[in-house]
């Protein structure tokens, strides 16, 4: 049930999101301590979220919410959010999103001598990640990533 209603969030809000200006990333219905959230992941394509896209967005989404009332009148908490800087770079569309941006890279075995490294995200088709390290390319298989993100510098 709760991933129906993420699903039909989702899809429901998507337009709306993109009329506002970004893109609904993703939809997280869960129990938290105060009781059950519906969480809205937002990105904006040129730039990072701020606070205000999310006060946007929720002013954006919550009549349409309100209409297709998708808990069956359980009572939930709605919060918009952006997806962090520091969060980790797993998903296809993850890969996708992020074409073109520095992250920091470990591999669980060695590719091209390569085990941890800097570098941006040239191309993603699905399977194999390329990296531009310095000019160097390197092609990954996906599932040789251990862990990517977002390069922070400060």
């Amino acid at each position: 049930m709760k991933q129906n209603i993420a699903t039909i969030v989702q899809n429901a809000l998507s337009e709306v999101v993109a009329s506002v200006g970004c893109e609904l990333y993703d939809v997280e219905y869960a129990k938290k301590q105060n009781g059950m959230n519906l969480t809205l992941f937002i990105v904006c394509k040129d730039r990072i979220v701020t606070i205000d896209d999310c006060e946007r967005v929720h002013k954006a989404v919550d009549p349409v919410l309100d209409e297709l009332n998708p808990t069956g009148d359980t009572p939930y908490i709605l919060n918009v959010s952006s997806l962090g800087l520091d969060r980790p770079i797993k998903s296809d569309k993850d890969f996708a999103w992020n074409i073109g941006k520095q992250v920091d890279v470990k591999l669980f075995e060695n590719v091209c001598g390569k085990k941890e490294f800097e570098a941006r995200i040239d191309s993603f088709d699905g399977k194999i990640v390329t990296f531009d390290i310095g000019g160097e390319k390197i092609e990954v298989p996906k599932t040789l990533v251990a862990r990517c993100k977002l390069h922070l510098q400060f």
